[in-house]
C-alpha cells in the first residue's frame, strides 16, 4: 500500500511538475493576482513591487553559486574524490544505501546547511556509482531530505539571530523581544532535539521503504557519473610554470587560513556563515587541486551547472517584493496569510497553526531571513500576549521555513545542479517527506512544547 502511494506521488509529479524555472513563473503569477484584492494595489503597484525587488538577492544569488561550484570543484579534487569514495563503499545494498545518505545528509545539514546541501549530493553521486540497483532519483531525494532539520540546527539562521540580541530584532519584533534568547531554549532545547531526532529516525526508514520494485528502479549508468580526468602537461614556458606552481596555491591557501583562525579567535565562536562556508571550499579546493590551473579547470566545469541558480533567482525577489508589499490598506499579502492563522489561534495550538502558515509563506518567501522580516512583526507579539515562549514562536517559524522546502525547488537547485537532475525527478519523493515530517514537527509542537518548553 505504502509503495503504492509513493509510486503515485513520483507519477504524479513527473507528469504534471513543470521544470523549475516555470514554477517559479507560475508562482509569480500567482503572487500578482492574488495581492490586489488581499493589498488593495493595482496592476501597476504590484508590478513595481516585484521589478523594484528583482534584484535584491544578488549577493545571495552568488554566495548559492558559489556554495555548488566550489563545493563541486572541491569534490573532484584527487584526495577529496578517493575519501568520498570511500565513504561511499560504506553501503552495500540499495536500502542501506538510501538510509546511510539519509542520516549523513540530516547530520551535516543540522550542521551547517551549506556544507550538507554539497555533500549529501555529492555523496549520493558517489554511491550511485558503487551501489547496484540503487534508484539514482531516490538517492538523491534522500540527500536532500536532510535540508529539512536546517534552520532546527547550528546554522539555523533565526535562533542564532535570537542568541545576538539587537535593538534590529527588537524592532522586527515590534518589541516582542527585547533581551537575547540563548540557544539552549531553541537549538539546543529538548524538544528540539527530540523532534530532529525522530526526524531522522523514521526518515531514515520511510527513505528506505520508498525504494521501488527493480522493474520500476531508475538507474544511471556509472561512467555517465564519472568525472572527466585531468589532462596533465608538461610545463614548458615560464607562464605554463607559473600555472602550475604549486606554491601559489600555498600562499593563497596561508593567508585564506590566517584569516579563517583570526576570524574564529576574534569572534568567539565557530560561526559557519555562508561566506565562511565557501571560504573553507575554496580554501580546501586550492590545497587539494594542488596548482592554480587544475583548480581553474574544476571550477570551469563545476560553473556549468549554477544556470538554474542565476536564472531562478532573481524571480524569487521579484516574488518576495510582491509578498512582502504593503497597500493602501496597509496588509501585506505574507502578512495577511500570517494574520490569518493568529487569529484563529489559542495558546495551545498557537505553534502549530504558526508552523503552518511559515510553511505556506515559505513557497514565496524561500528565505529564512526574509521570513522573519515578514513574520516576527505578527507572530511575536501575537504569541507574547497568549503567553507562548518567545523561543517557541520563533522557532515555529524556523521550522515551518524548513519544512516546505521539501516541495519548493528553491533550495534543490544546487543539489540538482550536481546531480545532473531536474525537480520533477525528485519532488515525488520528497513529498512523502513533506507530508512524514509535517505530522512529526506538527504533533512536537501539540505535544512535546506544552510540556518541555
Amino acid at each position: 500500500m505504502f509503495k503504492k502511494f509513493t509510486n503515485a506521488c513520483v507519477n504524479i509529479v513527473q507528469k504534471y511538475l513543470p521544470d523549475a524555472f516555470i514554477f517559479c513563473i507560475i508562482l509569480t503569477i500567482l503572487v500578482f493576482i492574488v495581492a490586489m484584492p488581499v493589498t488593495g494595489m493595482n496592476p501597476i503597484q504590484v508590478a513595481n513591487s516585484w521589478g523594484s525587488k528583482i534584484w535584491d538577492l544578488l549577493g545571495f544569488s552568488m554566495q548559492m553559486a558559489l556554495v555548488l561550484v566550489l563545493g563541486t570543484a572541491l569534490a573532484t579534487a584527487p584526495l577529496v574524490k578517493r575519501a568520498i569514495n570511500a565513504a561511499a563503499g560504506v553501503p552495500k545494498t540499495p536500502s542501506s544505501a538510501i538510509v546511510f545518505i539519509t542520516v549523513v545528509s540530516m547530520i551535516a545539514c543540522w550542521l551547517n546547511w551549506g556544507f550538507g546541501l554539497v555533500v549529501g549530493a555529492i555523496l549520493a553521486k558517489e554511491i550511485a556509482r558503487k551501489v547496484k540497483g540503487v534508484d539514482y532519483r531516490l538517492l538523491i531525494a534522500s540527500a536532500y531530505s536532510g535540508f529539512v532539520v536546517w534552520h532546527a540546527g547550528f546554522s539555523g539562521s533565526i535562533p542564532l539571530q535570537l542568541a545576538s540580541y539587537n535593538d534590529k530584532i527588537n524592532e522586527q519584533t515590534a518589541g516582542a523581544i527585547t533581551e537575547s534568547i540563548p540557544t539552549s531554549q531553541t537549538i539546543f532545547s529538548v524538544w528540539n532535539i527530540i523532534i530532529v531526532v525522530a526526524i531522522i529516525v523514521v526518515i531514515a526508514f520511510i527513505n528506505s521503504k520508498m525504494h521501488p520494485t527493480p522493474e520500476d528502479t531508475v538507474t544511471v549508468d556509472p561512467k555517465l557519473l564519472a568525472d572527466p580526468e585531468a589532462v596533465e602537461t608538461k610545463a614548458t614556458t615560464p607562464a605554463e610554470k607559473l600555472e602550475n606552481s604549486p606554491v601559489l596555491s600555498l600562499i593563497t591557501a596561508i593567508l585564506a587560513i590566517v584569516y579563517l583562525i583570526y576570524n574564529f579567535a576574534s569572534t568567539g565562536n565557530f560561526n559557519l556563515s555562508l561566506n565562511i562556508v565557501n571560504l573553507i571550499f575554496l580554501t580546501l579546493g586550492i590545497i587539494f587541486h594542488g596548482t592554480p590551473i587544475s583548480y581553474v579547470r574544476a571550477i570551469t566545469d563545476a560553473a556549468k551547472n549554477a544556470g538554474g541558480i542565476i536564472l531562478q533567482f532573481p524571480f524569487y525577489a521579484g516574488i518576495m517584493g510582491i509578498m512582502t508589499a504593503a497597500g493602501p490598506n496597509g496588509h501585506s499579502l505574507a502578512g495577511a496569510i500570517s494574520d490569518f492563522f493568529v487569529n484563529i489561534s489559542n495558546q495551545t495550538t498557537f505553534p502549530l497553526f504558526t508552523f503552518l502558515s511559515a510553511g505556506i509563506v515559505n513557497f514565496f518567501v524561500p528565505s529564512g531571513g526574509g521570513q522573519w522580516v515578514v513574520q516576527a512583526p505578527i507572530v511575536m507579539p501575537a504569541g507574547n500576549s497568549l503567553g507562548v515562549s518567545p523561543a517557541v514562536s520563533a522557532m515555529a517559524i524556523a521550522w515551518g521555513d524548513a519544512w516546505t522546502n521539501m516541495l519548493q525547488p528553491f533550495w534543490a537547485l544546487p543539489a540538482l545542479g550536481i546531480a545532473g537532475l531536474g525537480a520533477r525527478d525528485i519532488m515525488g519523493y520528497c513529498a512523502i517527506v513533506l507530508i512524514v515530517t509535517g505530522v512529526i514537527i506538527g504533533c512536537g509542537f501539540l505535544f512535546l512544547v506544552p510540556f518541555l518548553a
